[in-house]
């Protein structure tokens, strides 16, 4: 075998609690995993200041030191990490076949017999530069995950379709104030959903109005919002800017030969991690557009290592039979 061919039992492209977690149930398994994480080591995680609904963590931990606790967890059985990115993958379409994952536009080829896909997905800001520069000051794109954070206070959230309008619910039950900012004259969330939010009294919607500005150095402490139809601008305090426009996977080089919906989250077989190949398995928000959690990402990186364990184990049945 050439020295730029490497052979292992399993693959896992992506980093982050999915990565991770199937990393440790597979090394402890002795599938050998060898982890590639990604161009954000630790995933979104490592963009979140505070991480307060992990069981396990009473005091609450930073995103960053989480991950890097769990890597050194899935280091100590035994799981390889590296630092680089899959560019390219050719599935087998076999049971028992060969997957090969090429490494940073290379000519180095990773062969695997099985594959976990936890490549996370990103999700989308509106790319101003005040917004960027205060993201995880005060600027988020999790209401569930930050929400708590500004319990009492006054927020804004940004988007018109079924998560925003949950996330502004979800705002209005702990935070004193919701301003919701919709681009368009209407919302694009179901009728139900729109419902709901028109149904709480402190949810203001704002239509026709976009973000000029979100005020403040060093956490948000208000915002500059613009009337698109007058021009007109109003500057309102508040102490924390949620964006819900939605999240875009990281599946792209997956296209064309893994099943997936049209926004391009990765389809899994009923309960399980499976994909539409054998021997290649998805978990975390590569395959899971309704929760988005760290600690759900982390049941299913676990789910895809057992998969992973299972299948190999009816691969080597077959083989001793032969």
């Amino acid at each position: 075998m050439s020295d730029q061919i490497e052979r292992v039992k399993t693959l896992i492209i992506g980093s982050g609690p999915a990565g991770y977690t199937a990393a440790i149930y597979a090394a402890r398994a002795d599938l050998k995993p060898l982890l590639y994480t990604g161009m954000e080591p630790g995933g979104q995680l490592t963009t979140t200041t505070e991480v307060d609904n992990f069981p396990g963590y009473p005091e609450g931990i930073d995103g960053p030191t989480m991950m890097v606790q769990l890597q050194q967890q899935a280091e100590r059985f035994g799981t390889e990490v590296r630092i680089g990115m899959i560019t390219a993958v050719e599935f087998s379409t076999e049971k028992g076949g060969i997957h090969r994952a090429t490494i940073d536009d290379s000519d180095k080829i990773i062969e695997a017999e099985t594959v976990i896909i936890s490549t996370g997905a990103t999700a989308k800001y509106l790319g101003i530069e005040s917004e960027q520069r205060l993201r995880g000051g005060g600027v988020s794109a999790c209401a569930v995950c930050d929400g708590f954070f500004y319990k009492g206070q006054d927020v804004a959230i940004v988007g018109a379709g079924d998560t925003a309008a949950e996330e502004a619910s979800y705002l209005a039950n702990i935070c004193n104030k919701v301003t919701m900012l919709v681009r368009k004259d209407h919302m694009r969330a179901s009728k139900a959903m729109q419902h709901r939010v028109n149904s709480l009294k402190n949810i203001d919607v704002r239509y026709n109005t976009e973000v000029d500005e979100v005020l403040g150095e060093q956490v948000v402490e208000g915002l500059r919002m613009v009337n698109n139809q007058t021009g007109k601008t109003e500057d309102i305090a508040i102490t924390g800017l949620f964006i819900a426009i939605g999240h875009k996977p990281n599946t792209e080089i997956f296209k064309g030969q893994l099943d997936m919906d049209d926004t391009g989250y990765l389809i899994t077989q009923g309960k399980s991690t499976k994909t539409n190949l054998p021997g290649v398995f998805a978990c975390g928000d590569a395959q899971d557009k309704e929760y988005r959690q760290a600690v759900t990402a982390a049941g299913t990186g676990c789910m895809a290592a057992l998969d992973a364990e299972r299948y190999l184990a009816t691969i080597e049945s077959v083989e001793e039979v032969l």
